[in-house]
């Protein structure tokens, strides 16, 4: 009953922003499904792009709404593109519609339709959870889809508005970390103890970035959603911010891992060594942290690299202007992916000792826990 009060009263600190994104007055186009029922004609520049490239006119039927049942002809035959799925009868694809300047009707299909693949992968990752995990697996479902909720409807429309990027998604984190530590490991001592130690670590984790951002004068201007953003928004969103809020989104999850970790540690250790001193349960207990340390800096780092291996793949063949090592740190692209890897390391380097301590001195006494048990 106490964790149902709790997940209340912090539901209803998220403000009601879904309705912050205001309507645009310049959309001209329309975006609807619809199914291939035929290949007119066809051309294959595959070797010549290097990659799977398609040039076809497509005859399709709408599936959608004002849509449905009306065939249409889609000419991407003009079109020159890097990359462009070779579609087959059949097919269930997206289809941009907009008028010319002289007002003719366009249709441009935009990519084949995914939702279904990603629902299957969705379904077998949530029965993997609960088939392991059982009731935890439940729990740990439910968290991450009031985790995507907050970023969704709370985080997301707020730095629309133009709120500061950094404070929103610090006051989003934690509502998102207290619900997940409650939810997930009960509402006990401890669980309060790991949520402090997660918010200690991802405040010292804010700052570092803070301060090297500036050391490094990163404008957050590093990639090409950002540049879009400010075309998209005008200069409504403090793009510098979104940098900084992302640092502390990408360190929360792994925060979240090593600090519960280390909490529960504690605890076991004064289960089963009730001899022991304060001390002797914190060296313990740091011993197998720095152990766990390792496998969670490379997870992070890991995490960054994966999403930028086409950036890390084009600096290795050495073509202006990333010609040798001094061009490639001073690229503000590379600068930024560095300063976001290794402030979120130090914030998990220092959550160890941080929630170790916390919990050795804080956590339920040796005397409370052979009382429960």
């Amino acid at each position: 009953m106490k964790i149902k009060i709790l997940l209340l009263t912090l539901l209803l600190l998220i403000p009601y922003a879904t309705n912050a994104q205001t309507e645009s007055s310049s959309v001209h186009d329309e975006l609807f499904k619809a199914e291939i029922i035929e290949i007119i004609e066809e051309n294959d520049n595959s070797v010549e792009a290097n990659t799977e490239s398609f040039q076809q006119k497509l005859k399709l039927i709408g599936l959608d709404e004002k849509w449905k049942g009306k065939e249409i002809i889609s000419d991407n035959m003009d079109l020159q593109v890097v990359s462009n799925p070779r579609y087959e009868v059949g097919d269930k694809v997206l289809v941009s519609y907009f008028q010319d300047i002289n007002s003719n009707n366009v249709y441009y299909v935009t990519g084949p339709v995914r939702q279904g693949s990603l629902y299957w992968l969705a379904l077998i990752f949530a029965l993997v959870v609960i088939a392991i995990g059982r009731w935890k697996g439940l729990r740990s479902l439910a968290v991450l889809l009031l985790t995507f909720l907050i970023i969704l409807k709370f985080i997301v429309p707020k730095i629309l508005t133009g709120n500061d990027p950094l404070f929103i998604t610090i006051i989003g984190s934690l509502i998102i970390l207290t619900l997940a530590i409650y939810i997930t490991e009960g509402l006990k001592r401890n669980s309060t103890i790991a949520i402090f130690s997660v918010l200690i670590s991802l405040i010292i984790t804010g700052f570092i970035s803070i301060w090297f951002t500036g050391l490094a004068k990163l404008t957050g201007f590093a990639s090409e959603e950002a540049i879009y953003l400010t075309g998209l928004a005008g200069s409504g969103i403090d793009i510098k911010g979104l940098l900084l809020a992302g640092i502390i989104i990408g360190a929360l999850g792994v925060l979240d891992d090593v600090v519960i970790a280390q909490v529960v540690l504690v605890k076991e250790l004064k289960i089963s060594s009730p001899e022991f001193s304060k001390k002797q349960i914190y060296a313990k207990a740091m011993r197998v942290g720095v152990s766990h340390l390792s496998s969670m800096i490379n997870t992070l780092f890991l995490a960054y690299a994966g999403a930028a291996l086409p950036l890390l793949i084009l600096f290795s063949v050495k073509q202006p202007p990333f010609l040798n090592f001094n061009n490639v740190i001073n690229n503000e692209i590379i600068a930024t992916e560095i300063v976001r890897s290794l402030a979120g390391s130090i914030g998990i380097v220092l959550a160890v000792p941080i929630s170790t301590l916390m919990a050795v001195w804080f956590g339920e006494s040796k005397k409370i826990i052979k009382t429960k048990n």
